[in-house]
């Protein structure tokens, strides 16, 4: 317990093996007994065990302010951003909150293995203490249109708005849906940076480029912004809403397939 109040105290909700035993020696313990000392403190309820070599104080610890997940997200891998889902309700993009806690990263970047199981990190996400974060990974160049924010007293890495509408017209269903997505670029309406989203656009893949350049245009962005969109070669109609039927009328300009139901 010297231990659990040294750590605290200085500030560790979510901590590694390594930084507690920074505070070994002072809360009397020897570095070999350390671990088991964890091990302890993890049944008795005080700690929760992430990840191997990862601990969260409990919420059973009296008068500490628990970690938030966004903080537990910061520190399951060395780099993430808050996104898709999670993003879109924190920027106030949409009323439904996710029942995962969305993280973007890259291919290259180690995230927490499900034990014994491969298999199932891509479509379920993983269990962390009470929560479940599903990672979406990128490649390094596609890790961009990021910004800082405060949760609590920490700094937490978040995909801004138009990155997080753009990852919502490439991947919908982590978003909610597709036709969420249509209604967060409403909300955003005249606070959209239009020249911010086009150009990060233009560092993603021509579908989505396409997507935007249609839902721009029937925003009312006038034709002369939507240029560098419209330049962008493709080859074939994509759907709109690319998890939905391959159905619906086809619009020339954009070479999108209008696929929303109804049309």
């Amino acid at each position: 317990m010297k231990l659990l109040r040294a750590l605290i105290s200085d500030g560790n909700r979510v901590f590694t093996v390594d930084r507690a035993r920074d505070f070994a020696t002072s809360a009397g313990l020897s570095p070999g007994y350390l671990r088991q000392a964890l091990h302890h403190l993890t049944n008795a309820g005080w700690l929760v065990r992430l990840r191997k070599g990862l601990y969260a104080v409990s919420t059973t610890v009296p008068g500490v302010i628990t970690a938030h997940e966004f903080e537990v997200a910061m520190a399951l891998t060395p780099l993430a951003a808050i996104s898709h889902w999670s993003a879109l309700h924190y920027h106030g993009l949409t009323d439904q909150a996710p029942r995962k806690v969305f993280i973007l990263t890259t291919t290259d970047a180690k995230i927490p293995q499900v034990r014994g199981r491969k298999q199932a990190r891509h479509h379920k996400g993983i269990s962390v203490g009470t929560s479940v974060y599903q990672f979406v990974r990128v490649k390094p160049d596609r890790f961009f249109g990021t910004q800082k924010i405060w949760i609590n007293d920490v700094r937490i890495t978040i995909t801004d708005p138009e990155r997080t509408l753009l990852d919502g017209l490439m991947i919908p269903q982590y978003c909610g849906d597709f036709a969420e997505v249509l209604h967060a670029f409403q909300v955003q309406g005249t606070h959209l940076d239009v020249k911010r989203i086009i150009d990060y656009a233009l560092r993603l893949d021509a579908a989505t480029v396409k997507r935007l350049g249609w839902v721009l245009e029937h925003a009312g962005v006038t034709s002369g912004r939507l240029k560098p969109l419209m330049a962008v070669t493709i080859k074939g109609y994509r759907k709109l809403d690319p998890t939905g039927p391959r159905k619906g009328p086809c619009d020339h300009r954009w070479m999108i397939q209008n696929n929303l139901p109804g049309r």
